[in-house]
């Protein structure tokens, strides 16, 4: 799931998966963070879900896809679109 907020000439992304979907660590990896797996990882919430805030420039488009343990790569079923193998997310 995606959550956004405008902001002032940008757009708080923030990237959120289901309770133990998948298992182990997950991590967001995208244009925006030159496909470092390390850069944005996937915390737990309160609520059992997993998230990440990414702050991304206003009016862009972004290619991103989830990295899990296991070199397991997957999509986002609810983003803006796919090109090719990435997700697209348009803020």
């Amino acid at each position: 799931m995606l959550e956004r907020t405008p902001l002032k000439g940008r757009t708080r992304v923030t990237f959120v998966l289901p309770e133990g979907a998948p298992d182990g660590p997950v991590s967001v990896v995208g244009d925006f963070n030159h496909w470092n797996p390390a850069a944005h990882p996937l915390r737990a919430r309160g609520d059992g879900t997993r998230a990440v805030t990414v702050v991304l420039p206003a009016h862009s488009g972004h290619s991103f896809r989830y990295l899990a343990a296991g070199d397991y790569w997957f999509d986002d079923e609810q983003a803006d679109g796919h090109d090719g193998a990435n997700s697209r997310i348009h803020t």
